[in-house]
């Protein structure tokens, strides 16, 4: 590379366009990771009082992820492809969505059955525990523990 090259790269204005997109794009994924976070503590609550997640906080985690995604395929210089603002909103990828709808009909009868004993025996298992803990509480615990 001689001389001449160098100072029109230099000097090269869509490279410095290019820059400052690059730095755009940094800040809004500097946004994007607290908007993860907010979601990821959002989701867990959810899921921790009502016993599943939110579908619509799971939609807009997929979204988030895409647009992560898409903002670092520019910035690594993988794509021209400007994302949002500069294009639409990615839409959610379907790799969750096929885990998530795998439900109880879409098991075969054999790995229902295997549920059923899996968690039946969980729970004889769960028993036990608690029967030997009524019955041992002096011994194991100290005297009057199986009274508190």
């Amino acid at each position: 590379m001689n001389q001449q090259d160098l100072k029109t790269n230099l000097l090269s204005g869509p490279q410095w366009l290019r820059f400052a997109f690059m730095i755009l794009f940094a800040g809004f994924l500097q946004i994007a990771r607290i908007a993860m976070w907010v979601l990821v503590v959002l989701q867990f609550l959810f899921a921790l009082i009502t016993g599943k997640d939110n579908t619509r906080l799971r939609s807009f985690g997929g979204s988030l992820s895409e647009f992560i995604y898409q903002s670092f395929q520019y910035l690594t210089y993988n794509t021209e492809e400007k994302p949002f603002p500069f294009s639409s909103w990615p839409e959610p990828s379907s790799n969750g969505d096929e885990w998530a709808a795998t439900t109880e009909a879409d098991l075969s009868d054999e790995e229902k059955s295997k549920s059923t004993i899996e968690k039946a025996d969980i729970s004889s298992a769960v028993e036990d525990l608690v029967d030997d803990d009524d019955a041992e509480g002096e011994s194991r615990w100290g005297k009057g523990a199986s009274s508190r």
